[in-house]
């Protein structure tokens, strides 16, 4: 069992583990503190499946916090066949002009599901947005061509997404593994390894513009409360009460 947020997380056969160690190394510099989760929500075990297919899913957070980022959260999820997941969300301070950093590493038995973004606080706003776009789109454009897209986003999802947002669904097995190798991972590097150079080069907002940004940060929060995907896989896994906790008190808790 996990006693603090910042305990590592070590899942056997879990296929995102290389994702949370390059993240947790690249933070490590900005001299990470726990983040209070509560003990529930630490590290959770349960059987799914069927009597004649039976399997053990676990589901653990790790979290922590900087003197400019609110909250940074790692959920995972680990059910063998069944899913195996990394939904990586890092929140800054509304006290400084940041987006959000958004990764969602997902496996399912139909095949991955991947998704990276900064994503906007304030789409609309161009002091928000222009710098952060002007070196995000680069990237995108770097490494869209070695994916294959994943398709139209619900038009109520537009606001919160940059023109950086690198969506992808890809095969399960030799031809998949070998994309998320030589693409996604070096695509999530250098999406992490920008939104860290922008963290170090941040200032203080005034409280007029900090205000602001706490309006973008809860509209993207209330939305991602309501619309999160992983709700009834969760719900299936360990049950409806304690996953609505979860994503209310924990994933999306500003």
């Amino acid at each position: 069992m996990r006693s603090s947020s910042l305990s590592p997380v070590v899942l056997p056969g879990w296929r995102w583990q290389a994702f949370l160690d390059k993240a947790v190394e690249l933070l490590t510099p900005f001299e990470p503190q726990p983040y209070p989760v509560p003990e529930p929500f630490l590290w959770r075990s349960d059987k799914g499946g069927s009597a004649s297919r039976p399997f053990e899913v676990t589901t653990a957070t790790w979290a922590c916090r900087t003197n400019k980022l609110r909250q940074v959260r790692a959920a995972f999820v680990e059910g063998g066949d069944a899913a195996s997941v990394l939904n990586f969300v890092i929140n800054p301070s509304c006290e400084f002009e940041l987006p959000f950093f958004g990764a969602d590493l997902v496996t399912l038995p139909n095949g991955h599901l991947l998704a990276l973004d900064l994503q906007p606080a304030l789409k609309n706003d161009a002091i928000h947005t222009q710098a952060v776009w002007e070196k995000l789109i680069p990237l995108h454009s770097q490494w869209s061509v070695h994916l294959p897209s994943g398709g139209p986003i619900p038009a109520e999802a537009e606001p919160f997404f940059s023109p950086g947002f690198l969506w992808t669904r890809i095969p399960l097995g030799a031809e998949g593994d070998q994309l998320i190798q030589a693409a996604v991972m070096p695509a999530f590097i250098s999406y992490l390894n920008l939104y860290l150079s922008l963290v170090n080069e941040a200032c203080p907002v005034d409280k007029s513009r900090s205000e602001k940004l706490l309006e973008g940060q809860l509209r993207y929060s209330k939305y991602r409360a309501l619309k999160d995907p992983a709700r009834g896989m969760l719900s299936r896994f360990h049950g409806a009460e304690w996953t609505e906790t979860y994503i209310h008190k924990v994933l999306f808790d500003l």
